[in-house]
């Protein structure tokens, strides 16, 4: 028995009671169920609280530590801000799947061994599906189908690394663990797909961009940050991850750069963003996942926000494309305001959350003298400022005025991206209200005079080099698509050439049956049939009279034919 109730429970039994409420009351519950759930995240006491045994193996569902903690207590957080920024306008079904959606997540954060872990990842995965399905779009239906098809992968992948896992060593803890078996590879790799690391990353663009304007904040937030937890938890220090990590920053930007729609360029910076967590989980020291950690409470903030911003821009225009919308800020000036703090804290400008956390990282390899991963950082974040902190808020808020004149976001949509802009200044003016909740003690000064003039520098050079290359970067009506050219165009190319070969080839079986047909019809004619020669009457072999004797005379051959192969045989 335990004195508290689990957190994870609360957020379930919330999405419950979202669909059996009405008015004031749903309201009441979208709003505090969350709250509660924060208030339970902190009752939660080191160690494992709650054992269950199945099949002979002890199930730790409820395990507490400062780092599960820090991302029960933004998953919670998370689910708040969402609930108030959607609670007016989305549907009570996409309220109780995101509610249901962030509960995995909760749930995720404090699983003590790999079948918890497993079972709530799969929670995630159904009721995500079912936020992404709630766009109401035949784009969404098949984004979702899409996106369950790459999660249902992912699942099965990682359910046999846990299986392998089980059968070899017998235990079913959480434990860090390299990539140096079978197992140990299954695992990482159905981290990395929730992750969205390429070449698996095609389905957060796809399925993102789709949802509703509500609902892609929720999505922006769980899934690729209990992946980040996961990857902590079970792989720090495996080398690997600096690399992918790289890559997954370099990808994110040149993508977000090419893209024309508003969200589809917020979920290519997520896998920019998550590239800098990967990265730092990869280097392993203390420093670095300390950054990680931080990093990724920071980022579902401000990545949060930015989905906000551009979610009130969908829900006030019914727009999604940079080409689209301009010169907004004349009749929305909360959400640019709030678009634009968002952009400068993923751009880690100082004195906002993105320059406490990822400058973190950025020391963590100079630390450990990995000279180039430094500077590849470094230049990332020049990129981040092009894609993210100017090109959203500049095609969407400035430039050319498109001629809308859309209201503000509705009160309670303002009073969440409110919250979540003053989070993202808080966080980087007094970074040590979040450095005291990190796993590992905190040695590190953000505000150095060199650090500041540093990244002002790399920043205002990056915005230079955005405006003097603005000819270069006009918008266009195009969908910039990765590998998911293999299903979204390739199967279909696939499938209409098969159909066409299958039609060719029936067409050529139904003519050859046809001519065989008619070449065994006239051979039938002959030997059963009549026809007229030369004016008499003919019959085919068969259909003419015999005379007895050679009637008698067949019939002796074939019984003596009989009684030959039966005494033979």
């Amino acid at each position: 028995m335990i004195d508290f109730i689990p957190p994870a429970l609360i957020l379930l039994a919330g999405a419950l009671l979202i669909g059996l409420t009405r008015g004031w009351v749903r309201t009441a519950v979208v709003l505090l169920t969350p709250l509660l759930t924060l208030a339970a995240v902190w009752q939660v006491p080191d160690g494992v609280v709650l054992t269950l045994d199945f099949l002979q193996y002890p199930i730790e569902p409820i395990e507490g530590s400062p780092l599960r903690r820090l991302f029960a207590t933004i998953f919670a957080l998370m689910a708040f801000a969402g609930g108030l920024f959607a609670y007016r306008q989305a549907r009570w079904y996409e309220l109780a799947a995101a509610y249901a959606y962030a509960a995995g997540a909760v749930g995720v954060s404090f699983s003590g061994d790999l079948i918890s872990l497993f079972l709530f990842w799969e929670l995630m995965a159904l009721f995500s599906t079912v936020v992404v399905w709630c766009g109401g779009t035949p784009g969404a239906r098949a984004a979702g189908i899409r996106y369950a098809i790459m999660h249902l992968l992912g699942g099965v992948i990682l359910k046999v690394g846990i299986e392998g896992v089980m059968i070899h060593t017998g235990s079913i803890d959480v434990r860090p663990m390299l990539a140096d078996n079978f197992d140990h590879w299954m695992i990482l790799i159905g981290i990395l797909i929730n992750a969205a690391a390429p070449p698996l990353s095609a389905w957060l663009s796809d399925a993102y961009p789709e949802s509703s304007p509500t609902g892609s904040v929720f999505l922006s937030a769980f899934t690729t940050k209990t992946a980040v937890l996961a990857l902590i938890l079970l792989f720090p220090g495996e080398p690997l991850l600096i690399g992918i990590g790289l890559f997954m920053v370099m990808y994110g930007i040149i993508y977000a750069l090419l893209e024309n729609n508003i969200r589809r360029i917020l979920a290519f910076s997520i896998v920019n963003q998550v590239g800098f967590m990967v990265c730092a989980i990869g280097i392993g020291t203390q420093m670095a996942i300390n950054g990680a950690a931080a990093h990724a409470f920071a980022h579902i903030i401000y990545k949060a926000l930015l989905f906000m911003s551009a979610g009130v821009v969908v829900y006030r225009t019914g727009r999604s494309k940079c080409s689209e919308v301009g010169g907004l800020f004349r009749t929305m000036p909360l959400t640019a305001v709030c678009g634009i703090i968002g952009a400068l804290a993923i751009s880690g400008f100082p004195l906002t959350s993105g320059f406490t956390t990822k400058t973190m990282i950025s020391q963590a390899a100079a630390d450990e003298s990995l000279v180039w991963v430094y500077f590849l950082l470094a230049a990332a974040s020049a990129g981040v400022f092009l894609h993210a902190g100017i090109k959203f808020p500049w095609f969407v808020f400035f430039q050319r005025d498109s001629g809308l004149r859309p209201k503000d976001a509705p009160w309670n949509m303002g009073a969440a991206m409110v919250f979540f802009a003053v989070l993202c200044i808080l966080f980087g003016v007094a970074p040590q209200l979040l450095y005291d909740y990190l796993p590992y003690p905190v040695e590190y000064e953000a505000y150095t005079a060199s650090k500041v003039v540093f990244y002002l520098q790399l920043l205002l050079f990056s915005g230079l080099a955005f405006f003097l290359m603005l000819p270069l970067m006009r918008r266009t009506e195009t969908i910039s698509l990765d590998t998911d050219w293999l299903w979204r165009v390739g199967l279909a190319r696939l499938a209409d050439a098969s159909l066409a070969l299958m039609t060719r080839l029936g067409g050529g079986l139904t003519a050859g049956a046809t001519w065989l047909g008619g070449k065994l019809g006239a051979h039938g004619r002959r030997l059963f049939g009549s026809r007229t020669l030369d004016g008499r009457r003919v019959h085919g072999v068969f259909a003419r009279a015999w005379p007895i004797g050679t009637t008698a005379l067949w019939i002796a051959v074939l019984l003596t034919t009989y009684v030959f192969f039966y005494y033979i045989a």
